[in-house]
C-alpha cells in the first residue's frame, strides 16, 4: 500500500508538472501576458493606446467557442497537427521550468532534446497546412519549410559555442551552474556573437518580423492558418504563446545563466523580449530568397566566428 502510495503520489506530481506548473497552463500565461506586452510596445512605438493585458486571454477563450470549419479535401492531419505541436512544446516547456525552478533536476542530454522540441511546432504548423488543400496555405508551408531549414545550422552553431564554453555539458543545469561560477556566458566575446545569432534565428522561429514570412497576410492572407478556425485556431495561437516564453526563457539559461533568481529572470525575460519586439517593429519583411541568404551566409559565418573563439576560450 505504501509503495503504490508513493507511485500514486509521484504520477500526479508528474502530471501537476506538465500541466500546470512549470508545464502547460504557468507557460502558456506567461506566453499570452509576453504577447501582451508586444502588442502594448508595438502600439505604442505607433502612437496608439494599445490593448488591455487580458486581451489574449480572451481571444484564445473566443476562439475556442467558434465553430471549427474544416475545408473540403483536407486530411485529418489537418485536425492533429495543432494538438501535436501543443503537446511537444509543452513538454519541452517542463523541461526548461524543471531546470530552472527546481535545481538540480533534469537528464544528460536534456539540451540536445529540447532543441528537438522546440522544432515540433514548425512541423506541426507545416503538416496541417499542407493537408488543408489549400494552395495559400501550401505556399506559407514551403516557406515556413524552407525558414526552418534556414535558422536551424546558425542556431546550432551558437548552442555548440555555448556548450564549448560550458566545457561539453550538454545537460542544461550543468551549463547554469558553470555560468553561475565563471559568470554569465553573454559576458565573453564568443558568447555575445552567439547571443546575438541565436537571438536572431529565434526571431525567424516566433515569426516575428523581418522573418514572418510563412503568414505574411498581406500576401498570402494568413498563408500557413488561413483554412483555420475555432478551436485549432486557438490551439495555434496558444502554441505560439507557449512557443514564445520557451524561447525566451531557453536563451536566458544558455547566455544569462548565472543569476536565476525571480526578480533577475522577469527581468532577462522582458529584456530580450523588448529588445525581438524592437527588431520586429523597425525591419520589414524579408523575402523568402532573402532570409535564406541572410541565414546560410552572414550568420551562419558569425555564428561559425563565435564557435572558433569559443574553441580559444575567447
Amino acid at each position: 500500500m505504501v509503495q503504490g502510495g508513493c507511485f500514486g503520489e509521484e504520477k500526479m506530481k508528474t502530471l501537476f508538472n506538465y500541466l500546470i506548473f512549470p508545464g502547460f497552463l504557468f507557460s502558456a500565461m506567461i506566453g499570452l501576458l509576453a504577447g501582451w506586452l508586444d502588442r502594448k510596445v508595438t502600439a505604442r512605438i505607433q502612437w496608439r493606446v494599445g490593448p488591455p493585458w487580458y486581451q489574449n486571454f480572451t481571444d484564445i477563450i473566443k476562439l475556442s467557442g467558434k465553430e471549427t470549419v474544416v475545408p473540403q479535401g483536407a486530411r485529418i492531419t489537418f485536425l492533429l497537427s495543432p494538438y501535436l505541436g501543443l503537446l511537444g512544446l509543452v513538454l519541452g516547456a517542463t523541461i526548461l521550468g524543471q531546470t530552472v525552478f527546481f535545481s538540480g533536476q533534469g537528464f544528460t542530454g536534456d539540451l540536445i532534446v529540447v532543441v528537438y522540441l522546440m522544432a515540433i511546432p514548425a512541423i506541426a504548423v507545416m503538416t496541417g497546412a499542407s493537408s488543408s488543400a489549400n494552395p495559400l496555405a501550401s505556399v506559407g508551408a514551403s516557406r515556413e519549410m524552407k525558414l526552418l531549414l534556414g535558422y536551424e545550422l546558425p542556431f546550432i552553431l551558437a548552442i555548440i559555442t555555448v556548450i564549448v564554453k560550458s566545457n561539453g555539458a550538454i545537460r542544461l543545469g550543468e551549463i547554469i551552474n558553470h555560468q553561475a561560477a565563471y559568470g554569465s556566458s553573454v559576458f565573453s566575446l564568443s558568447g555575445a556573437i552567439a547571443f546575438i545569432v541565436a537571438l536572431l534565428c529565434v526571431q525567424a522561429k516566433l515569426g516575428f518580423a523581418p522573418f514572418d514570412i510563412a503568414e505574411c497576410e498581406q500576401e498570402i492572407m494568413g498563408g500557413t492558418l488561413i483554412e483555420y478556425s475555432g478551436l485549432p485556431l486557438a490551439v495555434f495561437k496558444l502554441t505560439k504563446a507557449v512557443l514564445l516564453s520557451t524561447t525566451l526563457l531557453f536563451l536566458i539559461i544558455l547566455f544569462l545563466g548565472k543569476d536565476l533568481s525571480p526578480a533577475f529572470l522577469i527581468l532577462k525575460f522582458i529584456m530580450i523580449l523588448v529588445i525581438a519586439i524592437l527588431i520586429k517593429n523597425t525591419n520589414p519583411r524579408l523575402r523568402i530568397d532573402q532570409a535564406l541568404r541572410f541565414f546560410w551566409g552572414p550568420l551562419t559565418i558569425l555564428g561559425l566566428v563565435g564557435l572558433v573563439l569559443a574553441t580559444r576560450g575567447l
